[in-house]
């Protein structure tokens, strides 16, 4: 039956908490006419009502420190521009740090925020003490205070929001409630609601606690999960000055806000209750859930032994209500995958927090298709189907909350909704001692274990973890000997169908041109000539390539093909289908002969070319390309197969020491040989110039996605560089550090890592082109400067002779 809708707006906004009224805001701010958002209750009807309204700009990740720092500029004028009283309360927060690793991430954290501009200073346990003198400074290594932080009240905010919305032009209309959602083709023609039919141009899901239900209306899976929350406001019998800042004390498990001759205080503890499994009705309204003793006193008898007035008064209310909580516990924003016009921003557990920076970025990316910041983290594709599946969700979420105030360790591993999509090889590699990460549900070997060292990460901020010699084994093999690598996790895509070819050399930036049987590594540009994706094309056939990507970043690079294919071209995933044994080493050509009749010398297989060849009594795709820079070879075989041609190359390789390696052996390898890792070192936001990517760029063929704005950097050069910076010996660096000139900072560090043959650590880094000149840098960790010296990009066999050998 067609769409015959009854009006029609440009942008239609599901959901009025502060996510949503903030985006409307700052679209109409941005001059978008034709904005209307949709609320099936009141304004703040979700969870916004409830939340507590702390506002702390120092986070784990530094783009979430982005976020909510852009959140709080927000928050400084918005009062002043709407006459909306917001209750802005600009106290600043003060973080306890209660033992030794939690002072260590408390001042990594800083150093973090210190690149790109948060105050933020180092408190004692006395200075601590003067700022809140109800606490008691027992077992405390430190503090750190933000003085911009705060709090404010979430319903006074949401109405300025809405307030300010309105002035500029925006319209919002309570009680519609969506039903459902029209699309055709990939494309939003509009909603169905319980008053009337809209059609839109763009659809945006705020939907908060519904915005699973509402992505699911479109066909959209999402990860956005919900649990249940609580927190208590004491007995009003406290006097204190209206200064009195926030408190966090994550070691005991609570956070702390001021109000009227009270606290109110929560926490984040274990044990939380999932919610309707992320998908409550739409009749669930204004509601608050009964409160768990149990689980509040996992909170509220530790905040006692900090705060000892807490044995004097008593709880007057206790607030137990749902929340959204993602699969891995930060949000969900950007454009859902397989649509045009349908946004996403949902799953903040901080909402009101992040509120502002949130709307600022999505108003960015709808009418500017720029964010104005990296999204990556919190990017809607970073999930698949496989984690917004309702049980592995729920599971997830309820980790990911509980892991709120715990200690995040570089490197540290989710352990809900574990063992779901094994390889072929995975029992092997788990009786060979493998110690296993997880991306995008897949069990993956970071590393093996020997006799000395136990199965398990132990992580640490400032010294070695428990896996480093284990890793500088691994490495050394691949170096001297030869390794094995199970590499099935990777996304891999079948590219085919007439004029799959032309349609490729449009999309990549390098040539693709000339017979198959070859792999190319190319990126995948926007028209700014940002790098969208970074990926190695395999040309099997005419018109057939295979797409081969990281196992977090399939959901977009296929999409963002997908987008670009012509009708008669076909993308589909084979990712299930095929394992990956990635034969890799300088005596991997040795091992490889001993079990196929086909000749794979140099000669006969060059470096990069692609080619299928029996191994034992299996038939093999093999591609002479790799991410460790030495001779490998890259196996693509059926998933039945797979563990037959494991065992014949494990069985030929004995007599050369062949041994297994996982994804940190890779990643202290590709650190020397100067590969990248998009997200990390490559984004959008950058162009191949500014990486050292040029060589991937070909301008001299016909035009492709990119090439004009890639011409233009090129003749005007680029304003800042990717750099390499070795320190001698271990230095405890995990990304995000600043990078210093002459006691100034002009960086921060993306990829880190221990390069295992130079005996250095290795950090790379974005410098403006006026100081990547210099030689002698500092990097500082941890309130400790680092001397580091700026080399070549490339560390370790520089002109790849090994590689091509």
């Amino acid at each position: 039956m067609p769409f015959r809708p009854d009006r029609h707006v440009h942008i239609l906004i599901i959901g009025g908490g502060a996510i949503g009224t903030s985006l409307a805001y700052h679209l109409a701010c941005d001059g978008a006419e034709g904005v209307l958002l949709v609320e099936k209750a009141q304004l703040t009807y979700g969870c916004t009502w409830h939340a507590a309204g702390l506002v702390g700009q120092l986070r784990g990740k530094k783009n979430l420190t982005r976020l909510m720092q852009n959140s709080v500029a927000v928050f400084d004028r918005l009062e002043q521009e709407t006459g909306q009283a917001i209750s802005w309360k600009k106290v600043g927060s003060l973080r306890l740090a209660g033992s030794d690793a939690r002072w260590s991430e408390v001042r990594r954290a800083m150093t973090q925020a210190k690149s790109f501009g948060v105050e933020c200073h180092v408190f004692s346990a006395d200075e601590a003490k003067k700022r809140f003198p109800y606490i008691t400074t027992d077992g405390i290594q430190g503090a750190a205070f933000i003085p911009g932080d705060g709090y404010i009240d979430p319903y006074s905010l949401t109405m300025a929001y809405a307030k300010g919305a309105r002035q500029k032009g925006a319209r919002i209309e309570e009680a519609v409630c969506v039903e459902e959602i029209v699309s055709e083709n990939g494309r939003v023609a509009g909603v169905v609601t319980n008053s009337g039919s809209i059609s839109c141009d763009v659809l945006v899901n705020c939907a908060g606690l519904w915005a699973k239900r509402v992505g699911r209306l479109a066909g959209v899976e999402l990860a956005a999960g919900i649990v249940e929350h609580q927190y208590f406001l004491t007995e009003k019998k406290l006097s204190f000055e209206a200064d009195l800042t926030t408190l966090r004390d994550p070691d005991n498990n609570f956070y702390l806000k001021p109000d009227t001759g009270s606290f109110a205080i929560g926490g984040w503890e274990d044990g939380s209750k999932g919610f309707y499994r992320g998908l409550p009705p739409f009749s669930f309204g204004r509601e608050l859930l009964e409160p768990n003793l149990e689980r509040l006193e996992l909170f509220a008898l530790p905040a006692a032994t900090r705060l000892p007035v807490l044995n004097e008064i008593g709880i007057q209310t206790i607030i137990n209500g749902p929340i959204p909580v993602t699969a891995d516990g930060e949000p969900i924003m950007g454009k859902a995958p397989g649509f045009e016009n349908l946004y996403v921003a949902c799953g903040f557990t901080a909402g009101i927090a992040a509120s502002g920076g949130a709307g600022l970025a999505m108003s960015n990316l709808i009418l500017h298709g720029d964010a104005g910041m990296d999204l990556w983290p919190f990017d809607v594709r970073r999930f698949s189907d496989v984690q917004a599946q309702p049980r592995y969700l729920e599971e997830r979420a309820i980790e990911a909350y509980a892991a709120y105030y715990k200690i995040h360790w570089p490197a540290e591993e989710a352990q809900a909704a574990r063992n779901l999509r094994l390889s072929p090889l995975h029992g092997r590699l788990k009786e060979a001692g493998a110690v296993f990460g997880s991306k995008m549900g897949w069990e993956r070997p970071n590393w093996f274990a020997t006799q000395n060292v136990a199965a398990e990460d132990v992580p640490s901020f400032e010294g070695k973890p428990n896996w480093f010699a284990a890793v500088a084994d691994e490495h050394r093999a691949i170096r001297e000997r030869a390794a094995l690598i199970d590499q099935t996790s990777f996304s891999k895509f079948e590219i085919s169908g007439p004029g799959a070819e032309d349609a490729m050399q449009w999309i990549a930036a390098n040539d693709l041109s000339g017979s198959p049987g070859k792999a190319v590594y190319t990126q995948l540009c926007n028209e700014r000539g940002g790098i969208e994706a970074d990926v190695t094309l395999i040309h099997t056939a005419p018109d057939h390539f295979y797409l081969v990507t990281g196992s977090g970043f399939g959901v977009r690079d296929a999409g963002w093909v997908a987008e670009r294919l012509p009708a008669r071209v076909a993308i589909s995933d084979v990712t299930n289908s095929l394992a990956v044994v990635n034969l890799c080493g300088p005596l991997s050509r040795e091992i490889l002969q001993q079990v196929t009749d086909d000749d794979v010398s140099n000669a006969a297989f060059p470096f990069l070319s692609a080619q299928r060849i029996g191994i034992g009594c299996a038939t093999a795709l093999a591609v002479r390309v790799g991410y460790v820079g030495e001779l490998g070879f890259e196996l693509y075989v059926p998933q039945e197969f797979a563990a037959h041609v494991y065992d014949m190359l494990w069985a030929a390789g004995a007599q050369y020491g062949l041994a297994n390696a996982g994804y940190r052996a890779i990643d202290s390898c590709r650190m020397e040989k100067g590969y990248l890792y998009w997200s990390g070192d490559i984004t959008p936001d950058y162009n191949p110039y500014e990486a050292g990517l040029g060589f991937c760029v070909a301008l001299g063929k016909k035009d492709f996605l990119g090439a004009a704005a890639l011409a233009k950097v090129k003749a005007e050069g680029v304003s800042r560089k990717l750099c390499s910076f070795t320190v001698q010996g271990f230095a405890p660096f995990h990304g995000g550090e600043a990078i210093l000139l002459n006691g100034s900072v002009v960086g921060s560090t993306s990829s880190v890592g221990y390069g295992h043959t130079l005996g250095q650590t290795i950090a790379f880094g974005y410098l403006p082109v006026e100081a990547a000149g210099g030689e002698s840098f500092e990097i500082e960790a941890f309130g400790r400067s680092y001397k580091a010296l700026r080399g070549p990009r490339c560390l370790y066999d520089a002109k790849a002779e090994r590689l091509r050998g």
